[in-house]
């Protein structure tokens, strides 16, 4: 686990290596479903020696709706969570949404994720930071990869130089994300491992219904688009069922699909980096 971490947070050991990767589903809805999920994306990245970090919130508290799913509870998924990491010796990354949460689930797991919509937060960031945890800041919806300049400085401003930034696409009309991978070596030239979140990137946000949706048939697409931009790693949602998914399976990758997506990436990458 400690190399995992070590290395990805150092920008230049991730030169010419693969690419790491940060899977799971969107929201801890189970402990038997976390554990079966973690379990085999842990042995899939194991047998094609790719660094993996298990991804589940805890709690969504950014839902359309006020009735859509949350989570489980608190203190029940934080605790979870860390009994994954640590019978599986897997990283884990989860969502903070305020500074008591920062301080809370930096108790349980590995490393603290800035939601996109909060990636201006001051006292948020601060506070994160402040943890000495790694913190994966997304890339708001509404910035431009520059100006993540300033969310990095407000990590490091605290000591902490453990950062991760992700793009995750820019609002285009109402409903509708778009991805410009000239972010990726923009953001790279802020001296941080960059990774491209291919699954939020195919949402359809704000629709009618209150209801996310999404384009999954177009996540291999993106992910080989990433891949060959250049990402440092790639965070994509997966499910062993995502029509029932409590969150966000409109655009989640089937778990089945995953180990076949992953082993075309590799090949995608040692061309790159052969190149």
């Amino acid at each position: 686990m400690n190399a995992v971490i070590e290395t990805i947070t150092n920008r230049e050991a991730l030169e010419g290596k693969p690419f790491f990767l940060m899977s799971g589903p969107c929201v801890l809805e189970s402990e038997d479903m976390g554990f079966e999920i973690a379990r085999k994306i842990s042995d899939i990245t194991r047998k094609l020696n790719i660094p993996y970090i298990f991804k589940a919130s805890y709690k969504k508290a950014n839902r359309s709706k006020l009735e859509s799913f949350t989570g489980i509870g608190d203190t029940i998924a934080l605790n979870i969570l860390e009994r994954i990491g640590k019978e599986l010796n897997i990283p884990i990354v989860t969502d903070i949404h305020t500074n008591e949460e920062a301080y809370m689930a930096a108790r349980h797991v590995d490393v603290l994720q800035i939601p996109a919509f909060l990636c201006r937060q001051t006292d948020l960031l601060v506070a994160a930071g402040k943890t000495g945890k790694i913190i994966n800041i997304k890339k708001g919806q509404f910035l431009s990869p520059a100006a993540m300049e300033f969310a990095i400085e407000k990590i490091k401003s605290t000591g902490n130089n453990k950062v991760i930034v992700t793009e995750r696409g820019t609002t285009f009309g109402y409903g509708d994300l778009v991805v410009d991978l000239r972010g990726i070596p923009i953001m790279q030239g802020l001296g941080v491992p960059v990774v491209l979140d291919v699954t939020h990137s195919l949402q359809q946000p704000n629709q009618a219904t209150g209801v996310t949706g999404g384009l999954p048939h177009l996540i291999d697409t993106m992910a080989r688009a990433g891949i060959a931009a250049g990402a440092d790693g790639l965070f994509i949602e997966a499910h062993p069922d995502p029509k029932n998914a409590k969150s966000d399976g409109a655009n989640m990758l089937h778990l089945d699909k995953l180990e076949a997506l992953l082993e075309k990436l590799i090949r995608i990458r040692e061309a790159v980096f052969s190149a």
